[in-house]
Parts: C-alpha cells; sequence; structure tokens
C-alpha cells in the first residue's frame, strides 16, 4: 500500500530529482554516459574479516554489531597493514571491467579516514601502511581515465561530538559534552580536504543520513557548502533526509540530491527523468567477510547491469577488499567476465536511454538516438529456439537490424508480423548470458504496449471489477475470458467488465480492426473465505507480545526460545519496551473483521517480520534489510481471526507497522479497536 503510495508520491514529485536547470545537466552528462561503476568498502573493519566472538556475519558495521568497545576497536589502527595494495592495478581492474568511475569509502560509518586528515589522527597515515590510499587512487584514475569520487559517512561511531551514540555504549561513552555542530564543522573541514587536495572528483556520495540528529536544514546546508568546494560535484540524495529506505529515490522536491540510491534493488520501472544509481553488493557484504561464500554468478550481474540501464540507471557494483590490500578471487573473476562482455558489448550499455518497453519477455531494451532514428539495442537473455525474436508493438519502419558481436555487422532481416517486428537470427546465441541484436528504425520509438488489466486483487468471492486501459489513443480494447487470443469479433471493453468465476482475461488493442499491440493475460480465481471463530467470551482488548534476545539473519524458530519479557499491548508496538538492537518480538492475538471479503495485510519492517492468519502464513517480509514492505492476500468471513506477528531487529534502524485493507475499513494501521487477545 505504502509503496503505491509513494509510486504516486514520486510520480508527482519528479522534479525532486529532474534535472532542472543546464548546469545540472552538464555536471551529470560524464555519469549518464558512464552507467557503469566500482563501489569500493574498504577500512578497518577489513581485519576481522567479518568474525568477532565465534560470529561470522559481520562487515564493515562490525564496531556496532558486533559490539566492540572503541578502545578494543582502536587497536586495528596499528595492525592495518595492506602491503599487497597497488592502486594501479585496482584502477586497472575496474577499467578493465568497463567501468567509469570508481567510489570508496574515504570514511565509513567506524570513523576511520583512508586518506591524510589533519584534524584527526584516525587516519590511515597512523598505521604502519603511512601512505594516502586516497591520493594514489586518484592518480592512477587520473592517468587510467577514471572518474575518482569518495563515499563520505555523516556518521561517525567515533567521533566525541558524533551524536547520538550506539545504545550499547552509552554508559561507557556518555555523550557529556558533546556538541553535533562541532562534529559538523569536523565533517566540513574533511570535505575540504577530499575536494581540494585530490584534483577533480566527479561524485560524494554520502550516506548515514538516517539518525534523528541529521535534518534537512543540516542537508541543504552540506548541499551547498559542497557545491561551493568544487561546483561540478555531483551529490547523491543521501546528503539530506529525502530518501525512501532502501528504495532510494527522493520523496519530494524540497530535498536535495542530483541522484537517488536504491539499495540491493532495481525499480520495478523506469522513471523518465529521473537520475538514480543502484549500489549493490557481488556477495551479501559490502566490507570483506572471509566466511561469505554466497557470490552472484556472473550472468546474474550481467543481466542486472542490462536491467538497470533499460531502466535509465546507474549500477555501482560493490568490492570488499581484504586486510592486505587485495579484491577476493570470486571479485577478481566477477569484474573479468563483465569485462569480456563490455569489450564487446558495451556500446549498448554507456550513454544508452531507457528502453520504449514496459515489458520484453525474452529480455531487456536500451536505445540511443540516431540520424534520422533510434538505435534499439535488444539484449536478448532467452534465446528463440525457432530463431525468431519478435519485438511487440513497434509502429516503426526497420531500417537495418545486426547482432552487435559480429564484426561484419552482417544484416538479419527484419518483417512486420501485425503488431509486431519480427527479426529473424540465424545460428546460435552469440553468448548465453546476453546478445545483443542492433535494431535500427526511423524516427522515435512508437510502441504500443498491450492493455493493463487491474482489479483490487487477484482473487474474490462472488465476483469482480476489472479494469482494461491503454494510454493509446485511437485504439479499442478487446478482450476475451477463456485464454484464448483476443480479435476484433471479440468483445470491446468500453468500462470495467465484472466476472463471476475464475477465468482468464486477456486483452489486445486494435486499431480499424487490426491488432496493434501484444496480448496481456491475467488470472483471476473465485475462492471460498475462510471461516473466522465464534465470539470467544473473555477477550480482552489488545494483543500479547514477547520479547526474545539474539543475534539473528532471519526470523528464529520462537518455539525453541525463552522470551525475557512477556506483556500485552495496545497494537503492533515495538516500543512498548525499549530494547536496542539484536531483539525479536512475538504479538499474539485475534483481528475481528467487519465483513466477508479480501483483505490485504502489510507489514514494513526493519528488520524481517511475517505475518500469520490462523496457521497461514499470510505476509513473509523475512531477512535482514532496512524497511520494506511486503504484503499478502486473503479471503476472509466476518468476526475473529487469530493473527500473528514476528519481527527481529538486528542493527541500523528499528521499525514495524502493520497495515489493512479491506471492506468496511478505512485503509491504514489495523484500529486497535479491532484488536483482542485471550488472557
Amino acid at each position: 500500500m505504502k509503496k503505491i503510495i509513494l509510486l504516486l508520491l514520486l510520480t508527482l514529485c519528479l522534479s525532486c530529482l529532474v534535472r532542472q536547470q543546464p548546469a545540472k545537466d552538464s555536471r551529470m552528462d560524464w555519469w549518464s554516459e558512464a552507467r557503469f561503476g566500482l563501489f569500493i568498502h574498504w577500512g578497518l573493519y577489513a581485519i576481522p574479516a567479518g568474525e568477532w566472538n565465534g560470529e561470522t556475519n559481520h562487515a564493515e558495521w562490525i564496531r556496532t554489531t558486533a559490539r566492540i568497545p572503541i578502545e578494543t576497536y582502536d587497536q586495528f589502527v596499528q595492525q592495518f597493514n595492506p602491503v599487497k595494495f597497488n592502486a594501479q592495478d585496482w584502477v586497472k581492474m575496474a577499467k578493465d571491467a568497463g567501468m567509469k568511475y570508481i567510489v570508496i569509502t574515504s570514511k565509513h560509518h567506524d570513523g576511520f579516514c583512508l586518506f591524510d586528515s589533519e584534524y584527526t589522527d584516525f587516519d590511515v597515515l597512523s598505521t604502519p601502511f603511512q601512505r594516502d590510499i586516497l591520493k594514489e587512487l586518484s592518480d592512477a584514475c587520473n592517468e587510467q581515465g577514471i572518474k575518482m569520487c569518495w563515499y563520505h559517512s555523516i556518521m561517525d561511531w567515533h567521533h566525541p561530538d558524533y551524536l547520538p551514540r550506539r545504545d550499547w555504549e552509552k554508559e561507557s561513552r556518555p555523550e557529556g559534552d558533546a556538541d553535533f555542530d562541532r562534529y559538523i564543522q569536523y565533517m566540513k573541514n574533511q570535505l575540504q580536504e577530499l575536494t581540494s587536495n585530490y584534483g577533480e572528483i566527479g561524485v560524494l556520495w554520502f550516506d548515514g543520513e538516517w539518525e534523528n540528529t541529521w535534518n534537512h536544514e543540516y542537508g541543504l546546508d552540506l548541499y551547498n557548502y559542497v557545491r561551493g568546494l568544487q561546483p561540478s560535484i555531483i551529490i547523491n540524495n543521501r546528503v539530506d533526509k529525502g530518501r525512501a529506505g532502501m528504495e532510494g529515490l527522493t520523496r519530494g522536491s524540497e530535498f536535495v540530491g542530483d541522484f537517488g540510491t536504491p539499495e540491493q534493488e532495481i525499480p520495478a520501472t523506469g522513471l523518465p527523468g529521473v537520475d538514480w544509481e543502484t549500489c549493490m553488493t557481488m556477495n551479501d557484504h559490502w566490507g570483506y567477510n572471509k566466511n561469505d561464500h554466497n557470490w552472484k554468478s556472473n550472468a546474474d550481474l550481467l543481466r542486472k547491469l542490462a536491467d538497470i540501464a533499460s531502466k535509465g540507471g546507474n549500477f555501482l557494483l560493490n568490492v570488499g577488499p581484504t586486510a592486505e590490500g587485495t579484491f577476493p578471487q570470486p571479485s577478481i573473476d566477477r569484474l573479468k567476465a563483465m569485462g569480456e562482455w563490455m569489450k564487446v558489448n558495451g556500446e549498448s550499455i554507456y550513454g544508452t536511454k531507457a528502453s520504449p518497453f514496459k515489458q520484453l519477455d525474452w529480455g531487456r531494451c536500451t536505445q540511443k538516438s540516431i540520424k534520422g532514428g533510434t538505435r534499439l539495442y535488444l539484449h536478448v537473455f532467452d534465446w528463440p529456439a525457432d530463431g525468431r525474436l519478435v519485438v511487440p508493438g513497434l509502429y516503426n519502419e526497420p531500417q537495418k537490424a545486426f547482432l552487435l558481436a559480429d564484426k561484419d555487422k552482417s544484416p538479419l532481416k527484419v518483417e512486420r508480423q501485425q503488431a509486431a517486428l519480427v527479426v529473424s537470427l540465424t545460428g546460435e546465441t552469440p553468448d548465453a548470458i546476453n546478445s545483443v541484436v542492433v535494431l535500427d528504425i526511423k524516427d522515435q520509438p512508437d510502441v504500443s504496449d498491450p492493455p493493463v488489466i487491474t482489479a483490487e486483487s487477484d482473487i474474490f468471492i462472488d465476483s469482480l471489477a476489472v479494469v482494461l486501459k491503454t494510454d493509446r489513443k485511437k485504439t479499442q480494447v478487446h478482450y476475451t475470458l477463456d485464454g484464448s487470443e483476443p480479435g476484433a469479433e471479440s468483445p470491446a471493453a468500453t468500462g470495467e467488465i465484472k466476472i463471476f468465476q475464475t477465468c482468464t482475461v486477456s486483452s489486445r488493442c486494435f486499431r480499424d480492426g487490426e491488432p496493434v499491440s501484444g496480448v496481456a493475460q491475467k488470472v483471476f480465481k473465485q475462492v471460498t473465505p475462510r471461516a473466522g471463530l465464534e465470539p470467544v467470551p473473555g477477550t480482552r482488548p489488545g494483543l500479547k507480545y514477547a520479547i526474545y534476545r539474539g543475534n539473528w539473519d532471519r526470523l528464529p524458530v520462537f518455539t525453541v526460545l525463552t522470551p525475557v519479557n512477556i506483556g500485552t499491548v495496545g497494537n503492533f508496538d515495538i516500543s512498548a519496551t525499549t530494547p536496542d538492537n539484536y531483539y525479536a518480538y512475538t504479538f499474539d492475538g485475534l483481528v475481528r473483521l467487519p465483513e466477508t471479503g479480501i483483505y490485504t495485510f502489510y507489514t514494513g519492517s526493519d528488520d524481517g517480520s511475517q505475518l500469520f492468519i490462523g496457521e497461514n502464513l499470510v505476509v513473509d517480509n523475512d531477512g535482514v534489510h532496512g524497511v520494506e514492505e511486503a504484503s499478502g492476500t486473503v479471503p476472509l468471513t466476518a468476526g475473529y481471526h487469530p493473527i500473528r506477528v514476528t519481527f527481529f531487529e538486528r542493527d541500523g534502524g528499528e521499525d514495524l507497522y502493520v497495515l489493512l485493507k479491506g471492506p468496511g475499513l478505512e485503509d491504514g494501521a489495523i484500529p486497535d479497536s479491532l484488536l483482542f487477545h485471550q488472557p
């Protein structure tokens, strides 16, 4: 529900990230052309390599996830001696991978600086290494034609003036006379060093803005301050408070930032006029973790690159170097594989724009303007067995087609088949992961997408209103209810249609009796609602809760755990007690539904959560993540139904909300008046 609202707000507020003036256009040109960059998370946390006191799931957050006292963590300074570090080698690996810029952690949340700063001794010049890593990297980037960029954390767990303190160290490190404004001046002093001592910097990539000490006024001031230091610099939206969780896009036009920052995810659709960059790990951690062997495959990473480019975004792919100063071998292998593909197909990524197609079953599409028309790069993930690549809904006249991997550019046959162009492919796929077919067309792409089929839900009890929509003018939508392909003689949709039994709705756009789009299909299923409980005597308002302690990556098995606290609460409220990190909740009770119908439940949580109705899992939002929302739909009769919500928090932000949408209810949080428990 909130994701839908957020998408509407983003559509209404595109000005928050739209290129608003020529100066920004000029700054963003190289970045939009680049499309592919290297992220590097490196610092003292590489020394423990993710392991502490037998636990192996830590990384760059280890200072707080393992609750390491500051005096213990400071000892890593004298152990940091990456003698195998070679800036030229690092930059060459990025360049050979097809990357155009590098973003490295000048300072992560632990406060340690990889550069020579006159404002702190907690930096690389205080280590046995005695070399300015950022200077060597910036020099290597200048020599090899790569843009040098800095990641810089607003949050700082080391500086005495940074607030708030970690909950677990408030007694050992009392806030005392800490002055947050004094910390901000320290940060500005270091940013002046970073923008004055290393030549031209492409991007300042801020992070750690989510704590309550940081606000919009600070963000706006810092944005303007950095812009004054280097007018051409690009600054991400994490400088301010507008980022919408891990989705990374800015929520309103009042917030500053030149591009959005989705983290570990790719927006479902393109966002015209909005600059954004997905940052992502190769395995499960940003910093080096010697026990993390869950590596994404070459195919997965290459297809993610094409997917991101097809939606108009950049891909910032992370490496976490070892304490010795080397890239892990699996990272090297993946960079090499991506570079081999980019040497052949890089033209289909660099400087491209988002796809004109909403969906392509066989892959993705990027595009560039050419003289008199448009060049479409068709990224074919699934090579057609019959050699016929169907490009649906494309009105334009084709000019030529060829395989990008074919040095001779041998022409491929292109013919029209009703609402599609069909490219005849010969032989086997040039690349099993992603073969690129070039299709040049006249003019700008003129694409007719299949109609959009929408309804309140994919399931229903008695009947359901289904709406068939198209944004194409002078077209008619025809449909069938038995899964067959609609023809001009099929019923026309002039508004909503009603269905009364399980069926497959198929729809297609027509003009003058001829099909001008592909076919859209959606299955709607008639279901029997789950019966509720008879009125239970002695029920009381509110829910039972139990709190558990532990460090988990996923929701634990609660039946084998002993709670540290139990009680009752009016709603799904994790502030009923005041735990810090590393805890879990269970909430149990009854929800009283006013009418029989289809109900959708939502949980939004940081970290994982699940929602059960009776014994049935309805919402699965498990795992370590920032605030993410998941939903599930279930048919229920009026009356009481058992409800159970589980939640765990590992580290970082803490949030849980539970929403409900259904007949006889206002959409939103479940009212206290509908929640009960049995003593």
